[in-house]
Order: C-alpha cells, then structure tokens, then sequence
C-alpha cells in the first residue's frame, strides 16, 4: 500500500488514521506492518464501507478537505468496493533501513545473500545496473533491460527487502550492504 509523501506526514503528526481505497477485495489484512519512509504504519482494521456511510470527519481523518475531494480522488483510480483502512504509526524504524546500513557481512550473511539471489531470476544483473546507474528513472532502467515497468520494481523491491538496495527521490542506489556484497566479488562473478 503506497502513500505520498503529504499522507506520511500527516499520519506521523497524527492527524490521519484513515486511508480509502477502491480494491477489487482487500489488499491488505488487519495487522499488517507497512514500511513507509516515515517508519512502521499498522493496519489497525480494513473493511468495505459505502461511499455515502464515508462522513466528512471520516474524509479529513484521510488526510482530505471534504468527503467530495475523497470521492473525487477514489473515482479516478477506478471502481470497485471502497475499503476503509484504519492505520496506526507505531513509531518503530523502517527495519530495512539499519539492515542495509550493515556493511560488514559474515562469510555466513555473504552465503545466503549469494543463495537467494541465486533464486531470484535476474538479480545479480539487476544490481549490477544499479551499481552503474545510481538515480535513474526506473522507467528507464526497466527499458534498458527489457523489462515491463511494474515487474522491474517488483524485483527491486525484493532486493531492498534484503537491505541491498534503497531508493532515491528518483530511482535507486545500493545501500552499503549491497555495495559490500558486490565489492566481495562473489554477486558480480556469478553474473
């Protein structure tokens, strides 16, 4: 579930706890933790609401003027079943943010690292395009690779899952773990 920038905040400050959106069925589940950049958000509770039963407290609560801004905002990004997600900041930090800050890997950490990118399809060459093209669109390094846009970030995603990668106001770099990775030569030699 992605939030802009202006959502985080105000679900830091406090002052949003809701979230609509138009699923076909729920995405997320009661207690999901969502790593966003400003920390842990919980799904506190996610259920199918009607668009009229949604009340103007409930759309400022979103982080939205008024109930027709927030209707207005849903019906751009289609139809279907209005979820109403109760969210809840737990103040923790990103886990994956001290994960990639771990530069110093043991021959152990270096062995599965090695092992599960050996199970993700075009992972060695996808850091190798990172390493190389540090703050490129992602649409245009998908493009360069071939690759449809939404599948490329999916990849990236998993790597980032594995503190070897972050992301950037415009697109990626390898954290310090990555780098680290690559700098012992065994992710590069495997390519």
């Amino acid at each position: 579930m992605l939030f802009r920038r202006e959502t985080l905040d105000g679900i830091a400050a406090g002052e949003i706890d809701l979230a609509f959106r138009r699923w076909p069925r729920a995405r997320v589940k009661t207690g999901t933790a969502l790593r966003t950049a400003i920390g842990v958000v919980e799904v506190v509770a996610v259920e199918v609401v009607d668009a009229a039963d949604v009340s103007a407290r409930d759309a400022r609560r979103a982080g939205f003027p008024s109930h027709a801004a927030l209707l207005a905002e849903l019906d751009r990004h289609g139809a279907g079943p209005l979820h109403r997600i109760r969210l809840r900041h737990t103040g923790a930090e990103d886990p994956r943010i001290a994960l990639r800050e771990r530069a110093s890997l043991s021959a152990d950490e270096r062995r599965e690292l090695e092992r599960r990118l050996d199970r993700m399809s075009g992972a060695r060459e996808l850091l190798a395009l990172i390493a190389a093209n540090p703050g490129v669109r992602a649409a245009d390094l998908a493009a360069r690779v071939g690759r449809e846009l939404r599948l490329f970030k999916a990849s990236v995603r998993r790597l980032k899952e594995l503190g070897l990668t972050e992301s950037l106001e415009v697109g990626y770099r390898l954290a310090p773990r990555g780098r680290a990775l690559v700098r012992s030569g065994t992710a590069a030699a495997k390519r």
